[in-house]
């Protein structure tokens, strides 16, 4: 591995040490406590005022649309896995686990940072200020409230497959892939079931350490080849 990739991996480690920092010392008085409140009152305020901002929030709340997300990541990786012959949808397929493998460390550091964060409606709430919930506006079970909200698990997930597609795919694939990631990580931030520096620090710092490690080393590659070697030959052998 040339000693450029090297670098830019120690680089991106330390990056995302120093955003987790950033975020920690002082985790509720610097910056980006000022920034996370100022969205979540942003927002907070516009479910008060607007009906069809009350009702999308809500809608894009609910359990059943996380799949939706899901649906989209699968769709953008379905238009490279149709393009592919046998052999290539085998390596596709070996991908596909080897970001599962990834997010399973990833999780890993998830677990060791054992913050019990409550998320902005709740954390407030607890404060004294009234704020507005979604679920209560419109009746419906939508998520806006949390006890555990950092680091955000669901930001997290969408960042690896956004950097996977980048790494193999490029740049138009890391387009749609990015897109996702923002469409679908805002209705939580809306909500207030998560802060903004839920995704932006804790998912993004995490994806600098674990992702840098992955991608810009040729640890993904030995995964793949090493799933492509021990799959049963009858998957897109």
């Amino acid at each position: 591995m040339s000693t450029k990739r090297w670098i830019a991996v120690f680089a991106l480690t330390i990056l995302g040490a120093l955003l987790f920092m950033s975020w920690l010392i002082p985790a509720q008085s610097g910056f980006w406590y000022q920034v996370d409140a100022g969205v979540f009152f942003y927002f907070n305020h516009l479910l008060g005022e607007s009906v069809a901002f009350r009702y999308l929030v809500a809608f894009t709340n609910l359990r059943p649309f996380d799949a939706v997300a899901f649906l989209f990541m699968l769709g953008i990786f379905y238009q490279y896995y149709r393009r592919q012959n046998r052999a290539g949808k085998r390596w596709m397929v070996c991908i596909g686990l080897t970001m599962l493998v990834t997010a399973v460390i990833a999780k890993q550091f998830d677990m060791a940072m054992d913050f019990s964060r409550p998320s902005p409606t709740k954390f407030f709430s607890l404060q004294g200020v009234s704020v507005l919930r979604v679920s209560e506006l419109t009746g419906w079970p939508a998520k806006d409230w949390s006890s555990t909200s950092f680091p955000g698990d669901h930001g997290m997930m969408l960042m690896i497959f956004s950097f996977f597609m980048l790494r193999y795919f490029g740049r138009k694939a890391f387009f749609w892939s990015a897109l996702v990631v923002v469409v679908f990580s805002l209705p939580r931030i809306m909500a207030g079931a998560h802060w903004l520096t839920d995704v932006v620090v804790g998912a993004g710092s995490i994806s600098c350490v674990v992702l840098s490690w992955m991608l810009l080393t040729p640890a993904s590659d030995r995964v793949i080849a090493w799933f492509n070697r021990h799959l049963p030959k009858k998957i897109l052998g």
